[in-house]
């Protein structure tokens, strides 16, 4: 499976100063190579080719890193197609998805630049690079990671590296192809119900509570529109420095809550089943005040960082239909409405079982995925005859068969 490791560059002044301006042209030709592809309808990526290569070249780009421009710009549509099919961008006819379509395609000036081994090499053990620039090749880049990200990149970086610069620090984003660990036989599976409130609950008691992450989001917002009101350099330059902040915390907040799930189930030899909950924002619909917190939750976030970790050390995962499962009873299997008494209190009417209604939620959750792991290992092959078992002599042994019909 692909994954990224991310390593800090410290260049010398001069190396940064190349590599700021190296960032600047690129982006800047692929705006002009994206306005280039929208007039002439966005053509395929070789047609493209045609009308941009040449100009390119005579810009100063070198060969590889002019095909990169142009596989960017052809990739950036591409995805702003598969977008609007989704309906991301409205339905047709609305103002989002009309403006949208009406202009091309906009790079910005630090925005990402793709590199390959034409145009990057990598030194391990010395931790540095030899990167392409608009003003010539550096050389002993140095960079900075960690021991573990230094193990992946020797094993298993394979493919492209994006440089990117942030807050006038670059980085390099390398692709690896990590190996999948064997999948092993679970013995159960630990039910993962997600939520805002509760940011995780899992059938086997752990509970991550979204308290203080949902407070510090709303402290940041309340610092932001602070400074969005002053309207003064000193705010504007503030809301810069915190630009990215409260993204970053709940990113590592997933990524623990995460690695604690999966550590969990690989420890008990256990499967995790995760609610798909693909959608949701499209099929919810919530008051005012409350929607902020809605596409505020990185559930797509969580889920994605469940499936990789699980996927690298083995575990067994499936994705279930999350549907009534905080309706129903854990215990006796009765589906009411009333069984959930708020947001926290579950009781049932049937057997009368009091419990957290995410608890509930989540050994239903369990009992689904296990439902769906067995149901797609059962056989389909008709049963064999019962006087095949034994090698005895099937009831239509010695018989004359029919001739088998010409086709």
């Amino acid at each position: 499976m692909k994954l990224v490791t991310q390593v800090k560059l410290i260049p010398e002044a001069d190396q940064a100063a190349a590599l700021s301006a190296t960032l600047r042209t690129v982006n800047q030709l692929a705006c002009w190579v994206s306005t280039v592809a929208f007039a002439h309808g966005v053509p395929r990526e070789y047609e493209l080719r045609k009308h941009t290569y040449a100009h390119l070249k005579a810009a100063g780009l070198g060969a590889q890193a002019a095909q990169h421009v142009i596989k960017k710009v052809r990739d950036a549509y591409t995805t702003l197609h598969a977008n609007i099919r989704a309906g991301t961008y409205g339905k047709p006819g609305s103002r989002r998805r009309t403006k949208v379509e009406s202009k091309p395609i906009a790079f910005r000036p630090r925005a990402a630049q793709p590199y390959d081994d034409r145009c990057l090499s990598w030194n391990y053990d010395a931790r540095t690079v030899s990167i392409w620039t608009t003003a010539g090749r550096l050389k002993n880049v140095r960079f900075a990671c960690s021991a573990g990200a230094l193990t992946t990149l020797r094993q298993y970086r394979k493919g492209e590296s994006d440089l990117i610069e942030r807050d006038g620090v670059f980085y390099l984003v390398a692709t690896c192809e990590v190996p999948e660990a064997a999948t092993y036989e679970p013995d159960a599976f630990v039910g993962v119900d997600l939520g805002i409130v509760n940011i995780a609950t899992t059938s086997t008691g752990f509970r991550a509570a979204g308290r203080g992450l949902n407070r510090y989001r709303k402290r940041q917002q309340a610092l932001r529109a602070k400074l969005q009101k002053k309207r003064t350099k000193s705010a504007k330059r503030r809301l810069k420095q915190r630009s990215g902040r409260e993204q970053r915390h709940a990113t590592n907040t997933n990524h623990v809550i995460a690695k604690t799930i999966v550590t969990e189930a690989e420890r008990t030899s256990c499967g995790i089943s995760l609610e798909d909950l693909k959608g949701i924002r499209q099929r919810v619909r919530l008051r005012r005040p409350q929607r902020v917190a809605l596409h505020s939750w990185a559930f797509a976030q969580l889920g994605g960082f469940i499936v990789y970790k699980a996927r690298r050390v083995g575990v067994p995962l499936v994705l279930v239909d999350p549907a009534y499962t905080s309706q129903t009873c854990a215990e006796c299997g009765h589906l009411d409405t009333r069984n959930r008494i708020d947001q926290a209190t579950f009781i049932c009417q049937g057997c009368g079982v009091v419990a957290h209604a995410d608890r509930i939620a989540s050994r239903n959750i369990a009992h689904k995925g296990e439902a769906v792991w067995n149901a797609g290992r059962e056989s389909r092959v008709p049963a064999t005859p019962s006087g095949c078992l034994d090698g005895g002599a099937h009831p239509a042994a010695g018989r004359a068969l029919p001739p088998s019909p010409v086709l």
